[in-house]
């Protein structure tokens, strides 16, 4: 056994009493929208150390694991909102959605300074923000905060993924690029504004416009350098 796996499942088992209280406590749902939820987070948590026990280098687990699970306990709790039928945008889940992208950046600034900077680190850190993505795009679309198009700011990573298997030169692996940071901070930080019961729907329709063109150039850009790879 792993010398993290002992504490990667207690930070699990922390993460799914997190997710269970929030759920009940915080956007109030019934028992029978937590239980699932706390289940989801299970599961997804025994895929990550599947994952980790064949690809993390590292034997200590690190405050950045720790962080970006803590960031996954966040964002499948906000699923239990889109359960319920939303409604209306509500600040609890502005709250936790902010929380969630506030601890975006840490994970990656604890594994430098800790040692522990992974592929699997960065991997990890990158679904959680896709997942966040997504769930907060369903929120918004059931709170009725933005039209269908809002969509587009969570579905991208997943059609980009579906198409990496039929075409797998899509799969490559890019380089670093502070133009794909920045439209991933753009699409979740208009995700989250749209969760704010006070965002006017002008606003709100900016809001997606812009990280919707950032997101395409940003794949963009990306198709064409991989293109060019395969070409090559």
């Amino acid at each position: 056994m792993p010398v993290w796996a002992i504490r990667f499942a207690l930070a699990v088992l922390a993460g799914a009493g997190g997710v269970c209280a929030v759920t009940l406590a915080v956007f109030g749902s019934p028992l029978a929208h937590a239980a699932p939820v706390t289940a989801l987070y299970l599961l997804l948590c025994g895929t990550v150390a599947v994952f980790m026990r064949g690809s993390y280098p590292h034997a200590a687990i690190g405050l950045c694991n720790l962080v970006t699970l803590a960031r996954l306990a966040l964002t499948v709790a906000l699923v239990a909102p889109i359960l319920g039928g939303g409604g209306a945008p509500h600040w609890a889940v502005f709250a936790v959605a902010l929380l969630a992208l506030g601890l975006d950046g840490l994970d990656g600034w604890f594994a430098r300074r800790q040692g522990l900077a992974s592929a699997f680190g960065a991997r990890f850190d990158m679904e959680v923000d896709a997942g966040l993505s997504l769930i907060l795009a369903l929120n918004a679309l059931v709170a009725d905060s933005a039209g269908p198009l809002v969509l587009l700011l969570g579905l991208p990573r997943y059609a980009f993924a579906l198409a990496g298997l039929a075409l797998p030169w899509l799969a490559q692996p890019l380089p670093e690029r502070f133009g794909r940071k920045l439209a991933c901070v753009l699409q979740i930080g208009a995700l989250v504004a749209l969760q704010a019961p006070v965002l006017p729907p002008a606003l709100a329709g900016l809001a997606v416009a812009v990280a919707a063109v950032a997101l395409a150039v940003s794949f963009g850009r990306d198709l064409r350098w991989l293109h060019g790879r395969r070409v090559a």
